[in-house]
């Protein structure tokens, strides 16, 4: 025979089937979007790391003057190296934007067909899916490239180019103005020679251990010095510094501990809404408790008991969740992620850690919370709970209240002290809810503040990155250096550039003297640096330190960057008098070849960077606003139900007495009212604290910095909402009062 409270169970869940069905259902939604998100993430970086061997990516790339001819191809081969012609051609194309066309690939960096077929005929292209989408271009469509006409006759990603950044010295890829695709041999032939550029892909006959490692560094630095004694390269580009290769796959996976993070925060929010109702349970039923412990059943008994429907609806909720995760959202949340990468072709693998982190560890959670209230609870004598007395300590006498206070004012304080755990839940949950929806309503207005800031704050109209050093007579134009160190911060390295200013410089608006550095604003806001503090930065894997006392801090606040002068780089450095790497100016530079010059930097490409950031963000960021508004609802409406039912018997009471609804309801509901409304504006500043700190804390593992800037339109925003989110909750629990009988006043009548 099963034992009576195993009966009970089921009948406990059937009787409150709607509180369990709001808890559930907001429980299916959150884990299946974390579900899908951790689903996809690892399915992504699976196929971006079997892409290497499946479509045979290369291990660099680099760019002749013209074809190579034998004895170039015998130099290659006699260091082990074979080199395969990729050549391409970059061509104007719709929007502004810039097509960058390659002939057919079958050998290396071979073409992912995601939609219709690979070009057969002369006049048939096939375009990258994320420039297609970007500039509304289907299969079926015709595009007029350099005056010739094509249909678009597939959809395809490029492995070698899944971030599609134009040039490797760019800030940022830009997927609305610049795009790949590929055409027959016939159809590269049509576009002429006029733009052509003669790029070879080569592969290692022994290549790296590691594909990003060490290794890899080394072998293309010795391969470069080889090949350059005897080849004019006109480009040089490893694959693990290729920016176009490596990027999304540093991404892939990098917000996996946000999301984890907003998941447990949110699971501790519902673990606490369970125990708080859990704990009214424990009041409406303390003569069946009592009855049960003086019956001989143990207290650890009736704790699993209690515990039982909390965590057979969680189980359930997360069963849905990951199937709904496996099936429907996993395509939602790597649309993130392929709205700003374009990844090969990727097949949904199941993950065991996606379940032990979705599952496994919320029921973890909600066991331990629910727990410890529940030995708290019934630590209490089956005599106490038969007297249904659950009060640990008794008061001698109420809390005295001012008599000068309104019969009603009074009533609702005495509803409130009775109430307090209730309404601090209510307050700890609308401040985690506030939190998200801060954070997320803030992102786009920080990005646009961040283009902005940038742009105002630019050294000069255009940054010239040059291959070698050549000379301009522009005289505008002025002289830097420039290279990139590594800043340890933990098990995380980024990159922090190092310029060398020219003295007296028209461009950069502070006195650079000899062995001084100052520092830009973002790097001194991220890691807390200031005048006077020494930093020590290192080479790319650490053989070399260079330390720098901070003179000064300049306003720059888009890059993370040391400023010094151009001699005391050059000596640092070990570089030759004069040496210099670029040009500041604010006009263009014509009189330099353009195969010289490695890269512009201009305001667009200031820019880029939160247009791109904005379209990968923004669908995830809108995800989890509705999250917070739910959080509100299920926290304000689950607990206020709570303390409604707790207190039937006095409403019962006032009903029987004569009051109205309307004055019953401006006794609970008010009062409910307040707390909501005053928890939602005594948030604010505290969200403030939270959000500079969960931002600081999160930008630390991520490259370069954004300022926590939080917008008042977020904050208002926020208020609005999480206002207008109540006054809909209100409605229900009006109702909840309404119904409410009258012999419920006869009820536990000791």
């Amino acid at each position: 025979m099963r034992s009576p409270l195993t009966k009970r169970i089921f009948r406990e869940i059937r009787d409150e089937a709607g509180k369990y069905i709001v808890i559930a259902l907001f429980m299916i939604a959150l884990i299946s979007v974390a579900s899908g998100y951790f689903i996809a993430d690892a399915s992504l970086k699976n196929a971006y790391d079997e892409s290497f061997g499946l479509y045979n990516i290369e291990d660099g790339n680099l760019e002749l003057a013209q074809t190579a001819d034998e004895a170039v191809t015998e130099l290659f081969e006699s260091e082990d190296t074979a080199i395969y012609p990729n050549f391409y051609k970059d061509e104007d194309s719709k929007n502004g934007s810039t097509l960058r066309i390659f002939s057919e690939r079958e050998e290396v960096n071979k073409v992912c067909l995601l939609n219709g077929s690979i070009p057969e005929k002369d006049d048939e292209i096939a375009l990258d899916r994320l420039y297609m989408k970007s500039n509304s271009i289907a299969v079926g469509d015709t595009l007029t490239v350099s005056g010739k006409k094509y249909k678009i006759v597939g959809t395809i990603a490029l492995p070698d180019y899944s971030a599609l950044y134009e040039n490797n010295t760019d800030f940022m890829f830009d997927t609305e103005k610049f795009g790949v695709g590929t055409v027959t041999k016939g159809g590269f032939e049509r576009l002429g020679d006029k733009n052509i550029h003669y790029s070879y892909s080569w592969k290692y006959n022994d290549p790296p251990k590691e594909r990003f490692g060490k290794d890899a560094y080394d072998k293309s630095d010795d391969f470069l010095k080889a090949i350059s004694k005897n080849v004019m390269l006109l480009n040089y580009i490893p694959t693990c510094r290729n920016s176009a290769i490596k990027f999304s796959g540093n991404d892939l996976g990098h917000d996996r501990i946000m999301m984890i993070v907003l998941l447990y925060m949110l699971i501790v929010i519902i673990s606490f809404v369970f125990a708080v109702t859990t704990s009214n349970t424990i009041a409406k039923e303390a003569n069946v408790i009592g009855t049960l412990r003086a019956s001989g059943y143990t207290k650890g008994e009736i704790i699993l008991h209690y515990m039982a429907p909390p965590v057979i609806v969680l189980a359930a909720a997360s069963i849905v969740g990951n199937i709904l995760g496996y099936t429907l959202l996993k395509d939602n949340m790597a649309d993130m992620y392929l709205g700003s990468y374009s990844l090969v072709s990727y097949e949904t693998l199941f993950n065991a850690d996606a379940f032990i982190e979705t599952t496994i560890i919320p029921i973890v959670i909600l066991c331990v919370i629910n727990l410890i209230m529940l030995i708290s609870k019934l630590s209490l004598s089956p005599l106490k709970f038969l007297r249904r007395d659950l009060k640990r300590h008794q008061r001698r006498k109420a809390l005295r209240l001012n008599t000068k206070l309104g019969i009603m004012t009074r009533f609702r304080l005495r509803v409130f002290f009775q109430n307090i755990t209730g309404y601090l839940t209510i307050f700890v949950g609308i401040f985690f809810a506030s939190t998200i929806m801060v954070f997320c309503l803030m992102l786009n207005p920080l990005l646009d503040n961040l283009a902005a800031v940038t742009v105002d704050n630019m050294i000069a109209q255009h940054q010239y990155i040059l291959k070698m050093p050549v000379e301009t007579e522009l005289d505008t134009a002025e002289k830097y250096s420039a290279t990139s160190l590594k800043i340890r911060n933990g098990d995380f390295t980024e990159d922090i550039s190092v310029y060398g200013i020219t003295k007296g410089s028209r461009y950069y608006h502070s006195i650079i003297n000899r062995d001084t550095a100052e520092i830009s604003s973002a790097f001194a806001d991220k890691y807390s640096l200031k005048e006077g503090d020494i930093i020590t930065l290192h080479d790319e894997f650490g053989s070399h330190d260079y330390s720098f006392t901070v003179s000064g801090i300049y306003n720059y606040p888009g890059t993370l960057a040391v400023f010094i002068g151009i001699d005391d780089f050059a000596e640092k450095f070990d570089k030759d008098d004069g040496y210099f790497t670029g040009y500041f100016s604010d006009k263009e530079i014509t009189d330099i070849d353009d195969k010289l010059i490695a890269g512009d930097i201009t305001e667009d490409d200031y820019t880029k960077t939160s247009r791109q950031l904005k379209r990968s963000m923004g669908g995830l960021a809108d995800t989890f606003v509705y999250i917070g508004i739910a959080v509100i609802i299920l926290v304000v409406y689950m607990l206020s139900k709570v303390i409604i039912e707790k207190n039937s018997q006095s409403i019962s009471v006032t009903k029987i007495l004569g009051y109205s609804k309307r004055e019953i309801g401006a006794v609970y509901i008010r009062t409910t009212t307040v707390v909501t409304i005053l928890s939602i504006l005594l948030c604010v500043p505290l969200v403030a604290v939270a959000i500079d700190a969960l931002w600081r804390a999160m930008m630390m593992s991520y490259a370069g910095w954004l300022a926590p800037v939080v917008p008042v339109s977020a904050f208002v925003k926020t208020i609005a909402l999480a206002i207008a989110t109540y006054i809909v909750t209100s409605f229900a629990l009006k109702h909840k009062i309404n119904k409410i009988p009258l012999d419920e006043a006869l009820k536990n009548v000791e």
